[in-house]
């Protein structure tokens, strides 16, 4: 199984889209590792450049509401992957970007505004560090100056499956 801890990047912002996370122009693309450079190289938020290596050292995004939204795309989770981030926190993400995340083997954690408000409030207090413990469903964040936090989460039970297994691939070649 994945590791899904690391440091946090805030996306301040609700209905980020996939063509936001990765440009339509790359769609052509079947290598990952050619995504690399591009994610999220057209996203428009206040503070926020993609300059390079924006991703060398974030592992989990915290972010509004709709994440995922517009194309249904597998581009824009293997984005997220191949820049090794393998958790997205939001209020809500677009259904088949979800899924996509699940099949995937990472994990799209939806957590109230309240609990979302407070996760930003905690960033503006400097770099935050998230571990994920995915058999306990806990999350929990904490800042250089040891503020903490923790949070329980839910996952469906097929979803929690194919996170353990390392995606629909994997889960069907242990299984079929």
């Amino acid at each position: 199984m994945r590791v899904f801890n690391g440091p946090v990047l805030f996306l301040d912002r609700s209905d980020i889209n996939t063509d936001e996370i990765i440009p339509a122009k790359y769609l052509t693309e079947i290598d990952k590792e050619s995504l690399k450079p591009h994610l999220l190289e057209d996203l428009k938020l206040k503070g926020f450049k993609n300059q390079g290596n924006a991703f060398d050292e974030a592992r989990v995004i915290v972010t509004r509401k709709n994440f995922g939204c517009g194309s249904s795309r597998e581009h824009a989770p293997w984005a997220l992957e191949v820049n090794g981030i393998h958790t997205v926190i939001a209020e809500s993400f677009a259904r088949i970007f979800r899924q996509n995340m699940f099949n995937g083997g990472m994990l799209a954690i939806e957590l109230d505004k309240k609990t979302i408000d407070g996760l930003f409030a905690l960033g503006r207090q400097g770099t935050v560090h998230c571990s994920v413990d995915v058999n306990r469903k806990t999350l929990s964040f904490r800042t250089a100056k040891e503020k903490r936090l923790s949070f329980s989460f839910s996952l469906m039970e097929f979803d929690e499956t194919l996170v353990k297994s390392g995606g629909w691939v994997e889960f069907a070649d242990k299984r079929y």
